[in-house]
């Protein structure tokens, strides 16, 4: 009985440090998209404000 319980426990401890690597993953890719979307945008600002004092 007990190494069936210390195999579920061993089992839930892998499952939950997978998830925490999927978390940090998709918490990074979401935070690159991020800073990808405020350059473009910050870059079309920019552009529009030069096109615009010329």
């Amino acid at each position: 009985m007990t190494d069936t319980g210390n195999a579920n426990k061993a089992r839930n401890r892998e499952i939950a440090q997978n998830e925490e690597a999927k978390q940090v993953a998709g918490s990074a890719r979401i935070s690159i998209s991020a800073i990808a979307m405020a350059v473009i945008v910050g870059g079309i600002l920019f552009t529009l404000g030069w096109l615009s004092l010329r």
